[in-house]
């Protein structure tokens, strides 16, 4: 285990030598700034709207603030998609990468064991990517509420749940990156995500039409690859009571937003197939020739 920590600590270095991490990281502050410029903006004009309505101001939780509501609710979704990106782009070539680079020989060469370098580049990527959506999350949460007031229900269940799938993808990453080359793997993984995202489509277009075949293929879809069903489950926890009514009237008309919460299966699915996926990826490379 000590050796795969200190494979974790070399992988934290890595990615914070990363040009692209670098990248991503300036690309999210001008994110959050834009966005929050637009919140701004939004709660100025929604106040202006109740004072030409002759009242005196409006609840954070009442109808009239239901624009900034979803706005908060879409904002994280974008992060979302950014801890997606970020979990990828970063990890695609954790092992691969060494492989086609030569450097992987070295590293074996010496008292660390193969099981050990994949566990150690998962744990090591996983804490960056973690990091990066915790703060990303607070950040925008916490502008949110610093100008208008206003913070979702229960955000801490709903970023866990992201973290969650941010784990997940880093595993599933780590896994492909034993198995294939560096830009197939990239592909794969983002092949994978965009399947989890399709089940959720296909659930909403089956209880929309009552089309139980639709909806078989999408719960079958969202079990494979849960990503999506985390989201929606997080989606539930930063929605109001008066957007989670308005979800079970239109049925669930909105495929970015669940009007359930996650069950534990769901979660314990997830955390296992992490970790089946960084097991496959340590068994995977112990067994390869390099």
């Amino acid at each position: 285990m000590h050796n795969a920590l200190l494979i974790a600590e070399l992988s934290l270095r890595e990615a914070a030598r990363k040009r692209l991490v670098t990248v991503l990281l300036m690309l999210s502050a001008l994110f959050v700034g834009f966005f929050l410029f637009g919140i701004y903006k939004l709660d100025s004009a929604l106040d202006a709207r109740a004072v030409n309505a002759g009242l005196d101001g409006r609840s954070t939780t009442g109808a009239a603030n239901l624009p900034l509501m979803y706005a908060t609710a879409l904002g994280m979704y974008l992060v979302f998609f950014l801890g997606v990106m970020m979990s990828v782009l970063s990890t695609v070539g954790a092992v691969s990468g060494d492989i086609e680079n030569g450097v992987l020989q070295s590293v074996i060469a010496r008292p660390v064991s193969r099981a050990q370098l994949v566990l150690g580049r998962w744990l090591g990527f996983a804490v960056v990517n973690m990091l990066y959506m915790a703060l990303l999350s607070a950040a925008l949460l916490g502008g949110i509420w610093a100008i208008t007031g206003y913070l979702p229900p229960e955000p801490l269940p709903a970023v866990g749940l992201i973290l969650l799938s941010v784990a997940l993808l880093t595993a599933l990453t780590v896994l492909g990156s034993t198995l294939f080359t560096t830009l197939a793997n990239g592909i794969g993984v983002f092949v994978l995500y965009g399947l989890g995202f399709m089940g959720g489509i296909l659930s909403f277009i089956g209880t929309l039409s009552d089309n139980a075949t639709l909806g078989t293929l999408g719960r079958v879809a969202n079990i494979v690859m849960p990503t999506n069903s985390l989201w929606l489950g997080a989606s539930y926890h930063l929605q109001s009571p008066l957007m989670l009514e308005a979800a079970r009237v239109t049925r669930g008309a909105n495929p970015f937003f669940g009007s359930e919460p996650a069950s534990p299966a769901l979660v314990a699915w997830a955390a296992a197939l992490a970790v089946l996926a960084v097991s496959g990826g340590m068994w995977r490379l112990s067994r390869r020739d390099l």
